[in-house]
């Protein structure tokens, strides 16, 4: 049985609503049978909210390119997931800034809450071709890492779907082996509350720390999947559950797990809203993890963006063990609430610049020095990267300013930094992790239809840049080219 109403966030649920019940977007990877093939989408699946792609810009008209910071990489692990399968993934599920932000790229780290911000430019290669752009402006940003010593402890409220939809491939299965390890790597002092929701919701296990015995395991032992998929009812409680266990000292957040197909429960967003009113306690982070072979993306991402969180993905127990145990460990926490980047263009030295990727974060320009609009949140350690294609005038002088401006969760005042990169090529990042950041954004852009250059034109930049760096991710994504490449992209 359910519990007494929640309240959730009313921009979540609207963004969550309008992701569901909006029209798809793009082409499905699901032949015309109406059955999935592996690692696409199912055929139920309504698309995300669709975004037109960024177009160039003259700065004379519009200097300033403002957006909410995004880390996200779902984008790019559900693309791999699907190529490994031997699929193109559906163009509307993929991101050119999530696949950026997949890659570690060695930003040096600022010595307190905030940002770190590394700017360099370079020279686009020969194939991509972006209108007149012949070079690329990278932007960085950093936030500190924190050691596992010196982090809050946490509230983790689990919101699991345990639908029947979830018994494909064994993905509650792997949901149970996943919990255990990220229980298994919490401090005995943190605590976990759990959430199951099918055609209702229950309240398995109250907010209980890791320390207090077998409680936690034997919940997680418990999960089955079954019944249809109220997602309304499990977000609604898991909410309430994380309010009810608010602590200002800790680390407070919901994790959602779920494939993402919701299909009981009010359908109409205006009907939901009414429905449940009002908004959460501040202070409550959202995780939305992707689970399986096919899951509705768009949802899980709007949800997150909209729930001052990020979404993750995996689809096995090796990508399992990296979110929850390379990933979510290392990273809990928040330190840098409301986070936005303006990046204000010269139009003596530029001629234009086109934002690759960040569709969907686009905040507008007055709203940058407004602290109560909602933006992205960013954990510890993590890096957050933003690419450019530019056509510079030839005019010497600065091409660009980059300010960033957050909240510091602790103190609750603004913090901003701000810096220029002018028209002389810098060396601020190492010129093969600038080539690296544009290769998985070009991929991105031929896998969502969006570029005038196919896979088979940057195959072998991408895997000389493998031997380059040695990187077994960087050679991973050589892989993945080369299997678009073969599938016709």
């Amino acid at each position: 049985m359910r519990r007494l109403q929640a309240t959730i966030p009313v921009a979540v649920l609207a963004a969550a609503l309008a992701a569901c019940s909006g029209p798809g977007g793009g082409d499905s990877a699901a032949d015309m049978s109406g059955e999935a093939a592996p690692g696409s989408v199912d055929p139920g699946y309504t698309g995300a909210e669709t975004f037109a792609p960024n177009e160039a810009v003259d700065p004379a008209e519009d200097p300033e390119s403002t957006f909410a910071v995004d880390v996200d990489t779902a984008s790019y692990d559900f693309a791999r997931r699907s190529l490994l399968d031997g699929e193109l993934p559906p163009p509307d599920q993929v991101r050119p800034e999530e696949f950026a932000n997949s890659f570690d790229y060695g930003y040096g780290e600022p010595e307190g809450n905030g940002f770190a911000v590394h700017i360099e430019r370079a020279a686009l290669p020969e194939w991509y071709a972006s209108g007149d752009a012949t070079q690329l402006l990278h932007v960085g940003l950093q936030t500190r890492t924190v050691p596992d010593s010196e982090r809050a402890d946490v509230n983790l409220t689990f919101v699991i779907d345990v639908s029947g939809s979830m018994e494909a491939d064994d993905r509650i299965g792997i949901v149970r082996d996943s919990l255990h390890m990220l229980v298994g790597e919490l401090r005995p002092s943190d605590a976990v509350a759990i959430v199951t929701y099918e055609t209702d919701s229950e309240v398995l296990l109250e907010m209980t720390e890791v320390g207090d015995g077998d409680e936690i395991g034997d919940a997680i032992d418990d999960l089955e999947a079954r019944g249809s998929t109220n997602m309304q009812a499990g977000l609604e409680d898991g909410y309430e559950l994380a309010a009810e266990a608010f602590d200002a000292d800790r680390d407070n957040r919901v994790v959602l797990l779920s494939d993402g197909e919701a299909n009981v429960g009010l359908t109409e967003h205006d009907a939901m809203l009414e429905e449940i009113g009002g908004e959460i306690a501040d202070g409550i982070t959202l995780l939305t993890v992707g689970v399986g072979d096919s899951y509705n993306q768009g949802l899980l991402e709007q949800l997150a963006d909209n729930g001052d969180g990020w979404a993750v993905y995996f689809a096995s127990a090796g990508g399992a063990e990296e979110v929850f145990s390379e990933r979510l460990t290392s990273t809990l926490g928040v330190t840098a609430e409301d986070a936005k980047i303006q990046v204000t263009f010269d139009p003596a030295t530029v001629a234009d610049y086109r934002l690759i990727g960040f569709e969907n974060r686009a905040v507008e320009d007055e709203d940058f020095e407004d602290d109560s609009v909602d933006a992205g949140e960013v954990g510890p350690g993590h890096s957050v990267t933003a690419l450019y294609a530019i056509t510079p005038t030839g005019e010497a002088g600065d091409y660009a300013s980059v300010a960033v401006r957050w909240t510091d969760p602790e103190t609750g005042e603004t913090g901003s930094v701000e810096t220029t990169t002018s028209t002389g090529f810098g060396t601020d990042i190492a010129d093969y992790r600038i080539d690296t950041a544009i290769l998985a954004a070009a991929f991105a852009e031929v896998l969502r239809g969006t570029a005038d250059f196919t896979c088979a034109d940057l195959l072998a930049d991408v895997e000389a840049q493998a031997a380059i760096t040695g990187d077994p991710d960087v050679a991973e994504l050589a892989e993945l080219v080369a299997i678009a490449a073969e599938l016709g992209a």
